[in-house]
């Protein structure tokens, strides 16, 4: 069982991965400690894993295959199945096409 504590009160030495993150730090393997617990009106509290800093490893540094490999997702991200054209945005999962090919009669009368 791990630790709870509450919001803002956990101990120094510990930090969610935002956190590790904001200082170039990943949690490098480790299990999660402890937990901050806030507390929210009609629903359940909200949770944050904490983890030592004093274990964290840096952050992978990004290798150009990597660049490339992202480069090509956000493309893919971009790109109309329909139309096969670049958006120019990420194309919303909700409509599945871009803003053109889901709603060609609006794009004929503006």
């Amino acid at each position: 069982m791990t630790a709870v504590y509450c919001w803002r009160l956990a101990p120094d030495g510990l930090a969610t991965r935002r956190q590790l993150r904001a200082l170039g730090l990943r949690p490098g393997g480790q299990d999660v400690v402890a937990q901050v617990e806030r507390p929210r009106y009609r629903r359940g509290p909200l949770v944050a894993y904490l983890y030592r800093v004093d274990l964290a490893r840096p952050v992978r540094p990004m290798t150009p295959g990597r660049w490339a490999a992202l480069a090509k997702a956000n493309t893919a991200r971009r790109t109309c199945p329909a139309c096969r054209s670049d958006a120019g945005y990420v194309i919303p999962a909700s409509l599945g096409t871009c803003v053109t090919c889901a709603y060609p009669e609006e794009q004929s009368a503006a």
